[in-house]
């Protein structure tokens, strides 16, 4: 085994038995520990269950799952987001780590997805309360350390009608520790089998329990180091050790363009004479000699560290009275890296080198030049500081004959996020640096002496990166500095309780009413805003918004103790909802479970859901990006290459007959992943954006053979229907729109130069798409008899997609997408989680797989990896398809008690090193990430923990 670090042997010895599994259990199976808090068979907090109403008879008819804290702490994993993503129901969340090339407020966080509906649709809960939502509408959870987590409840289903806007895909509730007496200490370390990814976590928990107060009172620290695209064949070039020389990107040699013949001159290698020809030769594109390999300098996932203080205490006024509050700190820094950037004459603002400059090998004539500065790396740095406070009252009374419960609670939460970039250019420094010299005192100077005044130094660009001086270095390079605030105020008051009582039972009744005020604000590097740096461009957002909700829940048993009918019953729910921006919405939930016999349950919901347009939908200022796109006029690799409709409709609007696309290096495409655009392309918001719409369909069973106790299997039917998604409408749909679609009304948005090049394109966002997915669950748990040989639980959870219909815009195709790699997001048909749990006195172990099942690549091209070139591919216009293998990652983990009240466990996760197999899309989706899925585990993982009770 190479690079074997000293941990992975120590754990390599320990592991003799299997692992613990760390899946889900399905919160209506009898006999399972771990689910049974999410059965809301408990008056002291509103779990998710999809529910309001407090009633220890009432059993969920909605699909809810649980994470244990003894669950978490077996994954081996030191982030909410990461233990989340282990969940079959979820998937890639908008952002990662891999996402280098993304810029914002939000990155560096961590997120979640439900259902493959993103990051924006899935509503994060704490203690059943909305947590903290940034001006892009998403909930980073590396806010919350796992160290003050009790449990984590996931609803599977639209939950709008209880919950309010964000709850199409689903609802995680994070339920923290609020019983806990003593003192108690973990550490854990981690890392990868390269030895890097390092995670570290630390925490100290107080706790004090009597019979009028709680406190807890924990600190907590984790730390993940970064992960490099160059230490791994499978990261150390864009698409991976099968097409290495491909993607490269602009050279760190500079490249000149003669100005009489147009030809692209190169400095040979290592000479800094610039300014005599003779130290040239020709620029080769189809070789790799005089380009850069991007991914050598590039975080394939970046380091994060994270402190957080949290304090929570209950105290019980009277009997039937209490009051609690809680405060959480988190401060967390992240940062990534590219390379240098490709610094080239066309970019923002025109940039030559002077005529009058030394270092121009055509004297007396501006030169236009390409090179990129890999002498210093663009490096963001991002610091968020955290603060959420609640405070709130509970309490029991009775009306009539009837028990009631009430909560009121006013929860107040502030991101501030301060962003520090470092490597782009000041565009107007730069021009002077490169402008006219002379000699003073027998050096090489600017030729201005007021610019002298101001620090200019010459620059011998063409040289290379070894020419560039720390005093240019000062000059040209700037350090920009970006800064956000979001802030949410959040009052809720509710009341539920018996009605009255009929034979089958107690009607019951829940309402609530909620305020919430959300602001934001982002303002970005002011000299990065004028255009005058090579960072991408964007203007400040800035606005806010208030909504006044009221709901009302009804619980109605319609049969119970009859023949086909144990139990059967209905639940109601409204919400109503008032923005102040779009309007008013009111959204229902209609519910049923019925139990034929005492060992089945089925379930069912029908519920209507949206999504409010967040405050970047609604007020972000315009920004920047460099897109990878593939130009549907390319004439050997775009959709006129093999339509001819699309290649007359393409001629139709100017664009020459033998037009190709070219990539940021100045380089023809290769391939049907297209290239990046050479100049940025812009984006923005809409204030007349209206909320996203959904309607969710489930159906499922829960049955537990009584003859066999331990055992349950659950399977469930969900089907979600979402209209007028909010989007941008990305460069690649633009242009299919255009031509592909012969849309005219996209036609507008970009203009090309008579060579056909694309010289802009504006992005915005609009009410215009709409998606449909639906799959099944199932799920199978047993926890076995006692044995003599030790305790054992086997359990299975899948789920299955049958179906992803996205389409972008009206009269556009239906993109079938379910088995579809699409960009990051593997839209798996299937997913599954197989563990076995074995335990015997003070020892425990187990074992986790893993599966994910294979996808729909690009073809690499017609004849390479292409093993479906007869798929038509309606969407884009193309032909072809490349089948991917499925991939299976094994865990295990093995645990002792300690004599001395402690603990400690060893694990080793993708235990056979498994790889998942390339994806060329995940290049295309533009965010600087290799051709290789966050989903997969990239490396064989160790990990070590240790738990110390006081």
């Amino acid at each position: 085994m190479k690079n074997k670090t000293l941990l992975a042997s120590a754990i390599a010895a320990a592991l003799v038995l299997t692992a613990w599994s760390a899946t889900a259990q399905d919160t209506t199976a009898q006999g399972n520990d771990t689910a049974a808090p999410a059965k809301a068979k408990t008056l002291d907090t509103v779990t998710v269950t999809g529910s309001r109403i407090r009633s220890v008879d009432v059993e969920t008819a909605q699909p809810v799952v649980a994470l244990s804290r003894e669950q978490i702490a077996a994954t081996g994993l030191t982030n909410v987001s990461a233990v989340l993503q282990r969940m079959v129901s979820t998937n890639t969340p908008d952002l990662t780590a891999q996402d280098t090339l993304s810029s914002g407020p939000a990155v560096g966080g961590t997120y979640t997805s439900l259902r493959n509906l993103g990051s924006q649709r899935t509503l994060v809960l704490v203690n059943g309360r909305r947590w903290s939502t940034d001006i892009d509408g998403l909930t980073d959870l590396s806010t919350i350390p796992t160290s003050i987590i009790e449990r984590i409840e996931v609803l599977k289903d639209g939950a709008s009608s209880i919950y309010g806007s964000d709850a199409i895909g689903g609802v995680v509730n994070i339920i923290t520790r609020d019983h806990f007496n003593g003192a108690e200490a973990n550490v854990q370390y981690g890392e990868n089998q390269k030895g890097d990814g390092q995670q570290q976590a630390y925490d100290l928990t107080f706790g004090s329990h009597t019979d009028k107060s709680d406190t807890v009172f924990t600190a907590s620290y984790q730390n993940t180091d970064a992960m490099w695209d160059r230490e791994r064949d499978l990261t150390r070039t864009s698409y991976g050790p099968r097409h290495a020389n491909v993607g490269w990107g602009l050279g760190q040699y500079g490249r000149v363009v003669d100005p009489a013949t147009g030809q692209d001159y190169v400095i040979n290698h290592g000479s800094t004479d610039t300014g005599n020809l003779a130290n040239y030769h020709l620029y080769d594109p189809t070789s790799t000699a005089d380009k850069y390999n991007t991914q050598q300098d590039m975080t394939f996932r970046a380091p994060t560290r994270l402190k957080n203080l949290f304090v929570q205490h209950r105290y019980n006024l009277t009997d039937n009275i209490s009051l609690h509050a809680a405060g959480n700190y988190s401060e967390r820094t992240s940062s990534s890296q590219l390379a240098g950037y490709p610094f080239q004459s066309g970019v923002n603002q025109y940039t030559v080198i002077s005529g009058q400059n030394t270092y121009n090998p055509f004297p007396g004539q501006d030169v236009e030049f390409f090179r990129r500065t890999v002498e210093v790396p663009r490096i963001s740095r991002n610091n968020v500081k955290m603060s959420h406070f609640n405070l709130g009252a509970q309490g029991y009374f009775t009306l009539g004959s009837q028990e009631w419960s009430w909560d009121a609670d006013y929860s107040y939460s502030n991101a501030s996020i301060h962003q520090l970039t470092t490597g782009n250019l000041n565009l107007l420094n730069a021009q002077k640096a490169l402008g006219p010299t002379s000699v003073v005192d027998g050096q090489i100077v600017c030729a201005s002496a007021d610019d002298r005044a101001n620090g200019c130094t010459p620059w011998n660009l063409l040289a290379g990166p070894a020419a560039t001086t720390d005093a240019v270095r000062n000059y040209v390079f700037g350090i920009e500095q970006a800064s956000a605030q979001n802030t949410t105020r959040d009052f809720t008051a509710n009341v539920s309780g018996g009605v009255f009582d009929l034979p089958a039972g107690t009607v019951n009744l829940a309402v609530g009413v909620e305020h919430r005020r959300l602001a934001g604000w982002f303002t970005p590097d002011q000299f990065a805003s004028s255009g005058y740096s090579t960072d991408l461009a964007s203007a400040p957002t800035n606005g806010k918004y208030t909504t006044n909700e009221a709901y009302a829940e009804l619980d109605v048993p319609i049969l119970q103790g009859m023949t086909g009918a144990q139990e059967l019953a209905v639940n109601i729910a409204s919400r109503y909802s008032h923005y102040s921006n779009f309007g008013s919405t009111t959204n229902n939930k209609y519910s049923f479970r019925w139990k034929p016999f005492e060992d089945l349950l089925v379930r069912g919901t029908y519920a209507e859901g949206f999504r409010a347009p967040t405050l970047s939908d609604l007020y972000g200022g315009t920004g920047q990006s460099f897109e990878t796109f593939l130009d549907p006029c390319d004439s050997a690799y775009g959709a006129a290459a093999s339509n001819p409709t699309v290649a007359a409709t393409c001629a139709a609007a100017g664009v020459p007959a033998s037009y190709r696309q070219v990539d940021q290096a100045g380089k023809l495409i290769d391939s049907k992943a297209g290239g990046q655009t050479p100049v940025p392309f812009l984006s923005g918001s809409n204030s007349h954006l209206k909320p996203e719409t959904s309607t969710t369909r489930t159906l499922g069973l829960v049955y537990s053979p009584h003859y066999v106790p331990g055992l349950d299997f659950t399977l469930d039917y969900y089907r979600i229907t979402l209209a007028n998604t909010i989007s941008s409408v990305v460069a690649s749909d633009i242009l299919d729109y255009c031509y592909v679609q012969n849309d005219p009304a996209f036609c507008n948005r970009f203009t090309r130069d008579a060579s056909g090049k694309i010289t802009a394109l504006n992005e915005s966002m609009a009410n215009l798409g709409s998606l449909k997915t639906e799959g099944y669950d199932f799920g199978a748990h047993y926890r076995l008899p006692q044995l003599p040989y030790g305790q054992f639980a086997v359990s299975l959870e899948t789920t299955y997609l049958t179906k992803y219909d996205l389409q972008t815009g009206p009269g556009n195709p239906t993109q079938t997408l379910a088995g579809w790699d699409s960009g990051m997001q593997g839209l798996f048909r299937l997913r599954a989680n197989l563990g076995v749990d074995w335990s015997l006195g003070n020892y425990s172990a187990g074992w986790t797989l893993r599966y994910f099942s294979g996808l729909r690549d690009t073809c690499w091209d017609a004849t390479t990896e292409c093993n479906a070139p007869h798929y038509t591919n309606p969407w884009i216009g193309g032909f072809g398809a490349s089948n991917k293998g499925a991939v299976a990652f094994n865990d295990i983990r093995f645990g002792y008690k300690l004599p001395w009240n402690a603990s400690v466990s060893v694990g080793v996760n993708n235990l056979f090193n498994k790889k998942g197999p390339f994806y060329y899309n995940v290049v295309g989706a533009g965010t600087g990430s290799a051709a290789y899925l966050p989903a997969f585990d990239i490396d064989r993982y160790y990990f070590l923990s240790y738990n110390q009770k006081f």
